[in-house]
């Protein structure tokens, strides 16, 4: 099993940054692919961007530019530099990791609230 924990959300006014952060645990040799998606209230839960174990990353059209995926492969840390936010950018964030079986995990999600 592989264990997801995210950190670093929370209440940022428009045109703030936030920085989150996911570290795994458990079978982390497990873990080939990682990313993070939101779901806001009353929608479906939306990609925002993902990164391979070699480093390519795919975004979200709504969230290029404005967000960096990074990751430490040493540390089985994903990072999420999240700039310019917007206050439909308010979401509970979820780190996601999938194996090279095709396995997915997912943390238990760290609320962004953007103000006004």
């Amino acid at each position: 099993q592989v264990q997801l924990v995210e950190s670093g959300g929370g209440l940022v006014q428009a045109g703030g940054s936030l920085r989150l952060s996911c570290a795994a645990s458990g079978s982390t040799f497990r873990i080939n692919d990682m990313g993070w998606y939101r779901q806001a209230p009353e929608k479906r839960r939306e990609l925002v961007a993902t990164i391979t174990r070699g480093g390519s990353t795919n975004y979200a059209e709504s969230m290029k530019g404005r967000v960096t995926i990074s990751r430490d492969n040493a540390k089985y840390t994903v990072y999420l530099q999240m700039n310019s936010l917007k206050l439909e950018d308010t979401a509970a964030y979820y780190c996601w990791s999938r194996s090279s079986f095709g396995q997915e995990y997912w943390g238990q999600g760290t609320q962004v609230s953007v103000s006004s």
